[in-house]
């Protein structure tokens, strides 16, 4: 041991503690949180401010990321280079940041999770939104520090204009507490800042009107909105995300097509995991994955087997694989130095007032620099109006100094107004710069009276921040990316969708969407109408309920089971879009088909399903009626509606009022009428009543009718071989009935002479004069007429031909349409009181189907 040196024994214990302790310390309050006033940790802060200081603007040519971090490094940040260029690399990828703040150009890695290149091969410069994140900041409004070897200052904190901690969020590991936040859209947050300052007892669930959820860089599902509700109002909680996947035909084979991911998930992975549970049989129905991402969009193709329901596959890839997983949102930043965990309004809060200071501090700066402007021009207004004397003074005086003492004591002045005057060029001599100089004093003096009334009210100030929010707001302000499925999670979903009307469409072939009712009032009556849908080939629209968006849709599949969506699930379509398969949207068997459909109102109304009843018919005659209450607890799978018996089929499902008289038609011709209430309501196991007997083995139902006015409807019956007629239910005239009322199970009337010039019965359809008949040849030709055309004729009449058929060409299935396209185009909300009077197919139609 060296002479004069002694040991101090430490405990080993206490040494480690507080070793410990000041190296959290340091990382939590210097490396990993974020300061809630800008929302930047020390390293973002030291790129962006080392990108001011060597003056790479937006406007300016790209520098070399190398200068760049260069700079950060050997004045600001005494870490790795890694860490500096991979953060500002972070900084420019648009799938990491939702307002991107650095520009940059070249190879700045992929969401596959391709690595950038190198910095000396990339350049960048600064976003304009960056730009406005360290306006003002060389006036004052901020505190410097000095910098890692005492040369240089450093800003401990910018002085931001945009809300940048909740626009763009942040995560962070420090020791012993984490911080990630989501990133939230920049006009929807601006609105709720403004919100806030206009109202500072504001609740969090006001402030959500306006901040709806987070708002991902790449877009995707929010899916449920607990998670969300929960993280605003507490400062954690889990947000699902789902990507954005849509089931497309491609090449005659169903596929799921994905183009948008949730927020960091990187892309490859997802897929090559996606494949390995493909190959080892855990993921059943994909045949092929393509990535046909290009620079135009992200597009992922999972081709489907062809006995796979696309529905059933979907929900399979967002269980098991990273196409749904989840943000934990644990809002922690450092507030005054300290670590806090922080809700919504607090995050608003302490972003005002770091705004409030910045303002305030801006203004006193901007007053100091005008009144010592003003000092300076009262002396040379004094110089000027003396200017003789001023001239003379100077050129009596031997140096600089003397002329200045001089120029005191004669005229009162101070040394800085002294020297202003010396140093005076003589082209201010002249007078119309005389005259400049006292307008910009008289300017001054208002600037300054201006800015001392900033400084005594709040409220201006106040506004001021708003006023600079709304121009951050107009300049970097967009749509939402990430879109909200409040259905996902358990929240009352009725309280975050709107019940406004829409209008359900289905089209023959089973296409279905859900179109806003605002779509249809654009048109002006009179017009030519739009046209309604683009259908497939041979396909229209058949049935057009107009219902509210918390509504139900009841859908009965040929094997008697029940399926449930509320109206909003159907999938949102434009008045010319297509629609989406309804076999794809419910978890219904392969080799079932869906028959019949019914739109009614809030099966959580006692009165209204238990006064509503659903009257079903098969193939063999049996009838069968249902409280609508038994559908008002549904299941994903489906519920059985009817127990179907062997070589019997459900043809058709009808809502009533208990009320309404029933009508079956029979292929040999014949038809009954009987009143609903002789038969009884059953329980949804039950197999239904006789309704019709069957002439013979051969014999079947083909359809039913429910009556409810019978002097206004009448009925058309078609053949197969083209001859129908159309019949009144009772005569208008003498009340008399045409189809007299019997027992239900007798075996009918006649309702159409049946010979085999006009073949066996195929459809019967309830019309009115407004409709028009859709008949579709099993050859494919479909034919359009208007039932108006058809006169109406008795019972055992024969009918008239409708169609010609070529050679051995038969029907194949009859639909009502509406009258006109452009009825369409003024479907009426008030109008339509109660979806039940649509029930049984106020349609329209697609012309595209006809020949």
């Amino acid at each position: 041991m060296a002479e004069g040196e002694k040991l101090i024994p430490i405990n080993i214990e206490d040494e480690m503690k507080s070793a410990y302790i000041d190296y959290s310390m340091s990382v939590i309050v210097s490396r990993a949180l974020p300061d809630v006033r800008d929302g930047f940790k020390p390293v973002h802060r030291r790129v962006l401010y080392g990108m001011h200081t060597l003056g790479v603007r937006s406007n300016v040519a790209y520098k070399k990321s190398a200068t760049i971090v260069g700079e950060v490094l050997g004045k600001y940040h005494p870490h790795g280079d890694s860490s500096v260029y991979d953060t500002m690399v972070r900084m420019a990828q648009d799938w990491s940041l939702r307002y991107l703040l650095v520009d940059g150009q070249g190879n700045y890695g992929s969401i596959d999770g391709d690595n950038p290149a190198a910095m000396r091969y990339t350049e960048a410069r600064m976003q304009k939104i960056s730009e406005d994140m360290l306006a003002d900041i060389d006036k004052d409004t901020v505190d410097h520090k000095l910098n890692f070897s005492d040369e240089y200052k450093e800003p401990t904190v910018l002085p931001t204009k945009v809300p940048t901690l909740l626009v763009n969020g942040a995560s962070g590991i420090a020791v012993g507490m984490a911080t990630n936040m989501p990133p939230h859209n920049l006009t929807e947050v601006v609105d709720g800042t403004i919100a806030y300052i206009d109202n500072t007892d504001i609740e969090i669930s006001e402030l959500m009107q306006h901040i709806k959820a987070p708002d991902f860089p790449t877009g995707g599902t929010i899916y449920g909105y607990d998670g969300v509700k929960e993280a605003f109002e507490t400062g954690r909680g889990r947000i699902v995300m789902r990507g954005k996947a849509i089931i497309e035909e491609v090449n005659g084979r169903e596929c799921i097509i994905v183009t948008e991911i949730p927020y960091q998930v990187n892309k490859a992975d997802m897929i090559k995991k996606t494949a390995d549970l493909v190959n080892d049989k855990k993921l059943e129905g994909i045949s092929t994955i393509r990535d046909e991402s290009d620079r135009n969009g992200m597009r992922v193709v999972y081709v489907l087997k062809r006995d796979a329901i696309p529905n059933i596959v979907l929900n399979k890839l967002y269980k098991y694989t990273a196409l749904q997983s989840s943000f934990s949102v644990n809002n922690i930043a450092l507030v005054n130095g300290r670590p806090q965990l922080l809700n919504l309004k607090q995050l608003i809060h302490y972003f005002v007032e770091h705004r409030h200071e910045v303002v305030t501090r801006r203004t006193q700066y901007e007053l100091r620099k005008a009144e010592e402007r003003a000092h300076i021009l009262e002396g040379l207004i004094i110089a000027s109006d003396n200017i003789d004397e001023v001239i003379a003074l100077i050129r009596a005086s031997s140096n600089a100094d003397e002329a200045r003492n001089k120029l005191i004591e004669r005229f009162e002045l101070t040394e800085i107004q002294a020297r202003a005057i010396v140093e005076m060029r003589l082209r201010q001599l002249t007078g119309l710069e005389q005259d400049k100089l006292r307008t910009e004093y008289e300017e001054l003096m208002k600037t300054i009276e201006d800015l001392k009334d900033i400084l005594a009210k709040k409220e201006r100030r106040m506004d001021i921040i708003k006023e600079e929010l709304n121009i951050v707001r107009d300049k970097y302000g967009d749509e939402r990316r990430s879109v909200i499925e409040y259905a996902g999670g358990s929240l009352s979903i009725e309280d975050m969708i709107p019940n406004e009307k829409v209008v359900i469409t289905i089209s023959h072939a089973g296409y279905i969407k859900r179109t806003s009712l605002n779509e249809y009032k654009t048109q002006n009556r009179g017009g030519v109408g739009q046209k309604a849908s683009t259908t497939r080939n041979e396909d229209f629209l058949e049935h057009l309920f107009v219902g509210t968006n918390h509504q139900y849709m009841l859908f009965f599949t040929q094997k008697g089971k029940c399926f449930w969506m509320r109206v909003y699930e159907i999938p949102e379509g434009s008045k010319t879009s297509k629609g989406r398969a309804i076999q794809n949207l419910i978890n219904i068997e392969q080799d079932d088909k869906v028959m019949a459909f019914i739109c009614t109102q809030d099966l959580k109304d006692e009165d209204y399903i238990n006064s509503h009843y659903v009257i079903m018919a098969t193939k063999n005659g049996q009838v069968k009626k249902t409280a609508l209450e038994q559908y008002s607890r549904p299941r994903t799978n489906g519920i059985n509606a009817i127990t179907i018996k062997d070589n019997d089929e459900l043809l058709e499902a009808k809502l009533t009022t208990g009320n309404s008289q029933v009508m079956l038609a029979l292929k040999s011709g014949k038809a009954i009428r009987f009143e609903e209430a002789k038969t009884r309501p059953m329980g949804r196991g039950a197999s239904g009543v006789r309704g019709i007997t069957l002439a013979n083995e051969k014999d079947e139902v083909i359809g039913m009718v429910t009556v409810e006015n019978p002097q206004e409807e009448t009925v058309l019956v078609v053949t197969e071989n083209g001859y129908g007629k159309r019949t009144f239910i009772d005569d208008p005239e003498d009340g008399e009935a045409v189809y007299r009322i019997t027992n239900r199970g007798g075996k009918g009337v006649k309702t159409i002479s049946i010979t085999e010039k006009t073949g066996n019965l195929v459809a019967i359809k309830s019309v009115t004069d407004s409709d028009d008949l859709m008949i579709i040849n099993k050859s494919g030709i479909a034919i359009r007429l208007a039932v108006e055309n058809l006169r109406t004729m008795g019972r055992a009449t024969q009918g008239v031909k409708l169609i010609n058929l070529k050679g051995n060409d038969s029907i194949a299935a009859v639909a009502k349409v509406m009258h006109d396209e452009d009825e369409v185009g003024d479907v009426d909300a008030e109008s339509i009181e109660n979806t039940e009077e649509t029930q049984d197919g106020t349609t329209l139609d697609n012309s595209s189907a006809e020949e």
